[in-house]
């Protein structure tokens, strides 16, 4: 069976089973009329309605706590997790043993990528907190018969310390607290070539796909490779590098119909356009999405087959993220390509003045010790030129001024 038949047949198994019970998509099957047949995932695509996570925050605020996008009856439901709320107000997801079972699937395909065997240590740089990603990864690695070692309500250095009394192979952590474990190493002298650390799965953030951040590592950790990944908790651990080609990613297509079209029409984009990332869920049954938005842009790069998509430098940003600075579209991301892959910056900060007039942004940069402001204030400028003909403010600040972060980056901050 081809990859699109096998899609579709999953994707009839799931409507089958969550209609009529899931409430939530019950209504919009109906309308549509996939409850009675699907034809075809280009039928589907076509007239299937988004699912947005507006959609998801308000029908949990009309039924709370859990909502109605639940296909069974809640003593079916075993585990318990919730949305970062980087975008807003945080969402309740629930699974049952079954679902679960699925994401950790998915779990085995991205460590089976990464290279990663039964025979290696894993360390999880959290806190561990009610988001999917720390779990679902700690327990796939823990089934693989990894030793697996959590690294929550440690400092830094302890955790350092950690890894390297325990010899660990593997380290799973953000692009961000990838950068800070680098800073305390070298601020109390470890050199992490004493380690054996030789894969940094990194995922949370745009950054894992960056040439300038893998130059890092390089630079860094002798030994260790990054490889980046990417999930939500609304959807599960869905994409991968390639492990052949750094700069591209691919979506585990067995188990996820993906789409990536145009933010405005929601129309397919073109090969080498960017557009907004659109996932089914083809086996979370428990609390299933269908066509939904996930905010994120990704570059489509090519496509061996139809549904099969692969994306080109990893997610590119976040469609609430994208700001206009005189007249020039900005994401987050590339700012952060330009200061964070510079090799003498050590932590930054992006200040976006939208009080009336212009969109204005400013940033306040950390350098390592010895480094010359002046000198790297002339790169940085003409890095900015370069990237997006924009001349940007940098204000050099004492070093440890600025805030460092474990989990998801808080880089920007907004003036209104």
């Amino acid at each position: 069976m081809d990859l699109h038949q096998l899609q579709l047949s999953k994707l009839r198994s799931l409507i089958a089973e969550i209609y009529p019970a899931n409430r939530f998509y019950a209504g919009r099957l109906e309308q549509s009329g996939f409850h009675q047949s699907i034809d075809s995932l280009a039928a589907f695509s076509e007239r299937f309605p988004l699912t947005t996570k507006q959609d998801l925050v308000e029908d949990q605020r009309q039924h709370p706590p859990y909502g109605s996008n639940l296909t069974y009856p809640i003593e079916a439901y075993n585990h318990f997790c919730q949305t970062s709320a980087s975008t807003g107000r945080p969402i309740v997801w629930l699974d049952n043993e079954a679902s679960w079972a699925w994401m950790l699937e998915n779990w085995f395909a991205i460590y089976e990528a990464a290279g990663v065997t039964g025979s290696d240590r894993i360390f999880f740089a959290f806190s561990f907190g009610p988001f999917l990603g720390f779990w679902t990864a700690y327990e796939a690695g823990s089934r693989m018969g990894c030793l697996c070692i959590p690294g929550g309500g440690q400092s830094s250095l302890e955790r350092l310390e950690m890894m390297l009394q325990h010899r660990v192979t593997v380290l799973c952590c953000t692009p961000t607290y990838m950068l800070r474990l680098f800073e305390v190493a070298q601020q109390n002298n470890i050199d992490l070539s004493e380690g054996v650390v030789k894969t940094i799965l990194v995922a949370g953030e745009p950054g894992g796909s960056l040439p300038s951040v893998r130059d890092q590592v390089a630079n860094h950790w002798p030994g260790a490779a990054m490889f980046d990944h990417y999930g939500m908790t609304e959807v599960g651990p869905v994409a991968y590098q390639k492990p052949a080609s750094a700069e591209l990613m691919d979506v585990i297509n067995h188990k996820y119909l993906a789409e990536v079209v145009d933010r405005e029409t929601a129309r397919p984009v073109n090969l080498g356009e960017v557009g907004e990332l659109i996932l089914t869920t083809l086996g979370r049954a428990a609390s299933p999405v269908l066509r939904y938005r996930t905010g994120d842009l990704v570059r489509l790069a090519q496509s061996s087959e139809p549904g099969a998509p692969v994306f080109s430098g990893g997610i590119i940003g976040r469609i609430d993220n994208m700001i206009q600075v005189r007249g020039v579209n900005v994401y987050p991301s590339a700012i952060g390509e330009v200061v964070g892959g510079h090799p003498s910056v050590t932590e930054y900060r992006v200040t976006l003045d939208r009080r009336p007039g212009l969109s204005e942004i400013m940033i306040e940069v950390e350098l390592a010790p010895g480094e010359n402001a002046k000198a790297a204030g002339l790169e940085l400028d003409r890095a900015f030129r370069r990237a997006f003909g924009l001349r940007i403010p940098v204000q050099f600040v004492a070093q440890g001024t600025l805030p460092r972060f474990e989990f998801k980056s808080k880089r920007w901050q907004i003036l209104t």
